[in-house]
């Protein structure tokens, strides 16, 4: 079991010059130089557009060989067909993401804002998430942004399917901690301005001891910074990552 800290994507130009990546890194580098500090990355390009495979494969090859990457799962899934009748953009999008190999940490479904919970939607996805051959090995996380999907039938869906409720922190965000899987996937987007604000040391350590908790509990836990603005994703991330590890216990 493992905690694995990092951010919301890498390939940030603000973040250059100084504010974490050297100014006379070249940005081709960039990747390499995270991986020296973060042992995990969420790449959200894939909600956007679908990479190609040969990007995944450079990806792979470009990293540590204990490096760990979530995907995030497509727009087009999420909010254009809303979970239904996606079968062949998951397969293509989990045929790229395969090249990934072992360093394919788990899977991201963020779902849009107003898109109200619709249980047997939730069921049929989960479903075919579980039966899909590069899809039912890997791990698959919920972040829901309407408040009717926190409820006990959604809750009880992920508990059956093993998919986890994806802990999201942020301005007008819904939150609940509540664990239906054997790993735990956390969100940080900013706690007063959405992407744009910073996490105080005090709540990071109460985080801290929270993401403890949930690994003595066997646990695996993903944690990711999204509130990018100023670099402040990757000054939280190694903050956390530092009150983590000088736990005696971990």
């Amino acid at each position: 079991m493992m905690i694995l800290i990092g951010t919301s994507g890498y390939n940030y130009p603000h973040w250059w010059n100084g504010v974490f990546y050297p100014s006379d890194l070249p940005q081709k580098r960039w990747l390499e130089f995270y991986a020296e500090y973060f042992d995990t990355v969420e790449l959200n390009v894939s909600f956007y557009r679908l990479p190609r495979r040969e990007m995944f494969e450079g990806w792979y090859k470009r990293t540590p060989k204990r490096f760990s990457f979530a995907v995030k799962g497509s727009r087009f899934i999420t909010h254009v067909k809303r979970l239904k009748d996606c079968r062949e953009p998951l397969s293509l999008l989990l045929d790229h993401a395969s090249a990934l190999k072992e360093k394919l940490g788990a899977v991201l479904w963020q779902l849009p804002p107003r898109f109200k919970f619709q249980k047997e939607r939730l069921e049929e996805f989960c479903v075919l998430l579980s039966t899909l051959p590069r899809s039912k090995v890997l791990r698959h996380a919920f972040e829901f942004r309407d408040e009717s999907w926190f409820c006990q039938e959604a809750f009880q869906i992920l508990e059956e399917f093993g998919f986890s409720l994806c802990i999201a922190h942020g301005s007008g965000l819904p939150l609940k901690e509540v664990l239906t899987s054997d790993f735990t996937y956390l969100r940080f987007h900013g706690g007063e301005v959405l992407y744009g604000s910073n996490y105080s040391n005090n709540e990071l350590r109460e985080w801290s001891e929270k993401i403890r908790d949930w690994r003595k509990k066997g646990k695996t836990v993903f944690v990711y910074f999204n509130n990018d603005a100023y670099g402040f994703a990757v000054k939280n991330a190694l903050t956390l990552k530092r009150f983590v590890s000088s736990h005696p216990s971990i």
